[in-house]
């Protein structure tokens, strides 16, 4: 991405920030040939607590949405080259879910007519008088775009597990990172994914584009660092027959395989510096060049990248190109750690367990379920993954105990105080929530069966006593879940109260 000024004169990466750090703000983008109309809607929409951008022409206001997407943009009707309802067209095929208002001092019916057909919010007369009816006008629209991502995200939370790509879980950060999918999943905005290893990157990119405009299109995963480096140039680009030793034919690279989708570019940090240069190039040209070729081929792809490495440290000294870095990182999404999202466990824990015990009544005792909260997991995910799978095999088929967990996991109870209870009496394993961050302060059994009643109620009112939906978000079944409403007799859980949808 350029690092030079945009239209409203905003720094490129400054304003990278801002969508990270303000990601819930209502972005609005203001389109007229003259600076005193712009800079008095910008004026009234930064009042508003918007983010907001300013364009002179249509032009200019369609190259700055290819890289700074808007939620809301309002635009003059009469411009000089391309027209308020050409503009409109455009921005309708370019971002779908962006709402467009036109403003003009030449209105009538049929023009207002022909707006609402090709998808216009509404439109509104210049000069505005008095100006609280802009600002009416702008809060109005800001209130429908708000609506509908509330619905878009509650839809999400009600869909199963796997109709969100395998992101599980109900913690604050991976709401948010539901939400950023949520934001960028109909956009060509290019995206940074920061995370770990094994803490579901691809899932993330997977997610972004299946639940978007870009589903019925292709998706092209690469492993940036598993590909042999004097084949990474042919693999990405393609070549052409005879180009090199073994070049029987001519063959289309992944960029022209992904024309149209998606290419993911997984661990891009390990991509060496020569084939940086020529990613670069194909990102600022949208063409590639096969080995062996002098055509060059267009090519029109969404780039989502990711890595497990500090690319700004590895730019500063010169192990990664800073060009490169900041044409990829227009928008970045952190995907947590499973250490910084411990509630989580217990649901991750029961997703897999359907995943390698389908149909069966396996149960997690206590005290495996606590060796599972207290552990660190540097394999993040993927090592809980492999733990599950571990214990489903080593098992009885009834219940999974420490004894069925590796070593070092199943030594994170060995200094636990013994408990009275019975190992699987928390067989749900839900406990999650207020789980305590730190290792060295193991919760006692009390503290658990507090802090999974406290996890079982908040979710159930996030659900409005909707126990499918609230069984899901827990990961536990529907008949474990009516067991611990009675057991803890959450409020409103009565068998004979009706069950609600979110809408």
């Amino acid at each position: 991405m350029s690092s030079g000024l945009n239209k409203s004169g905003m720094n490129q990466s400054s304003l990278n920030k801002g969508l990270n750090k303000e990601e819930l703000r209502i972005r609005l983008l203001v389109v007229d040939d003259e600076q005193s109309i712009r800079k008095l809607c910008v004026t009234v929409g930064e009042a508003l607590g918007f983010i907001c951008m300013e364009a002179e022409s249509g032009d200019s206001a369609l190259a700055l949405l290819e890289e700074q997407p808007a939620h809301m943009v309002l635009t003059d009707m009469v411009m000089p080259l391309m027209s308020g309802l050409e503009f409109l067209e455009k921005v309708k095929k370019l971002l779908p879910r962006t709402e467009v208002a036109l403003m003009t001092g030449h209105g009538s019916i049929e023009t207002a007519v022909q707006a609402m057909k090709l998808g216009a919010y509404d439109y509104i007369t210049k000069p505005f008088s008095p100006l609280e009816e802009l600002r009416l006008f702008l809060r109005r629209m800001a209130e429908k775009i708000r609506l509908v991502e509330e619905n878009e995200f509650l839809r999400q939370r009600m869909d199963s597990e796997t109709a969100v790509h395998g992101i599980v879980g109900s913690s604050a950060k991976i709401q948010e990172v539901m939400r950023m999918v949520s934001r960028l999943k109909d956009t060509r905005t290019p995206v940074l994914i920061f995370g770990e290893s094994g803490t579901g990157k691809e899932l993330v990119a997977r997610a972004m584009h299946f639940r978007g405009a870009f589903a019925a299109r292709p998706f092209v995963a690469v492993d940036c660092g598993s590909l042999v480096p004097t084949l990474i140039e042919s693999e990405l680009f393609g070549y052409e027959k005879g180009a090199f030793t073994g070049a029987l034919k001519t063959k289309q690279g992944l960029f022209q395989a992904a024309d149209g989708g998606t290419i993911f570019l997984d661990e891009i940090g390990e991509l060496p510096l020569e084939l940086q240069a020529k990613l670069l190039r194909v990102l600022q040209e949208k063409e590639v060049r096969p080995v062996g070729s002098n055509q060059r081929i267009k090519v029109d792809v969404r780039v989502i990248a990711a890595t497990n490495r500090d690319l700004e440290a590895a730019y500063k000294i010169g192990a990664f190109r800073k060009d490169l870095y900041f044409r990829l990182n227009v928008v970045t999404l952190h995907v947590p750690a499973l250490r910084e999202r411990r509630s989580d466990t217990p649901m991750l824990v029961h997703w897999f367990l359907e995943r390698y015990a389908p149909g069966s009544e396996l149960r997690v005792s206590n005290a495996a379920m606590k060796a599972l909260m207290q552990y660190d997991w540097p394999g993040n995910v993927r090592e809980l993954e492999n733990c599950v799978e571990r214990a489903v095999a080593l098992g009885n088929g009834h219940i999974i105990d420490s004894g069925d967990l590796p070593p070092a996991i199943a030594a994170a109870t060995a200094s636990l105080p013994a408990s009275g209870q019975d190992s699987s009496d928390l067989d749900s394993g839900v406990v999650p929530a207020a789980v305590a961050e730190s290792p060295q302060t193991p919760p006692s059994t009390t503290d658990l069966e507090d802090i999974e009643r406290a996890t079982i109620q908040r979710v159930f009112e996030q659900v409005h006593g909707d126990k499918a939906l609230a069984g899901r978000m827990l990961g536990i079944s529907r008949a474990t879940l009516y067991r611990k409403l009675k057991r803890y007799n959450i409020p409103g859980s009565g068998s004979d109260s009706s069950s609600h949808t979110l809408q």
